[in-house]
């Protein structure tokens, strides 16, 4: 099979159904910032060698796949509740989010985006989360959206900040501390 189509060289693609959008159209707008945000995490995953962080990354992964594939199919096509994703991997984020919180300091400032390596992709990550949050939003009140993926994503820019301060606290990187 070959990886390239030629389909998209008018500067439209193809919704799961074969509906053609625009490559600037929202919809497709909100599906390339998770997949921007999927890599981040995988490019920091790649400095991680704790096997409970990596293998949360893993799951973080498989879920933003699974949202892209929620935002690519049309909630009017006939086989859109197959692509829906549950609300179950937000409870289990919330969960990862206690569990990993019991092992940092409390914050008594708020701190800028850095630490070590992993820390800093992921502060990048969380960033690009959000931006992903606000693109589902803009489309949301264009079209219907499977509500669960804002919550989904709302959830997981804290889950982000959580890691990213766990693998610097791991690491024993210090955070940075805003100065007013």
């Amino acid at each position: 099979m070959k990886i390239y189509t030629k389909f998209g060289d008018s500067g439209e693609t193809a919704l799961y159904g074969g509906t053609r959008v625009g490559k600037d159209a929202p919809r497709i707008e909100a599906i390339g910032t998770v997949d921007e945000l999927n890599a981040y995490i995988g490019y920091a995953q790649t400095f991680i060698n704790d096997t409970d962080l990596s293998d949360l990354m893993a799951q973080i992964q498989n879920h933003l796949f699974a949202v892209g594939a929620d935002l690519a199919t049309p909630a009017t096509h006939t086989k859109s509740a197959e692509f829906r994703i549950p609300a179950d991997f937000t409870t289990a984020m919330e969960t990862a989010i206690d569990t990993l919180s019991e092992e940092l300091p409390p914050l008594t400032n708020f701190i800028l985006p850095g630490g070590c390596a992993a820390g800093a992709i992921l502060h990048v990550a969380r960033v690009v989360c959000r931006r992903g949050e606000r693109r589902v939003v803009q489309l949301a009140n264009e079209t219907e959206v499977n509500p669960e993926i804002i919550r989904s994503l709302n959830r997981l820019s804290d889950l982000l900040f959580v890691l990213a301060r766990t693998v610097n606290c791991r690491a024993q990187a210090p955070e940075p501390i805003w100065k007013s």
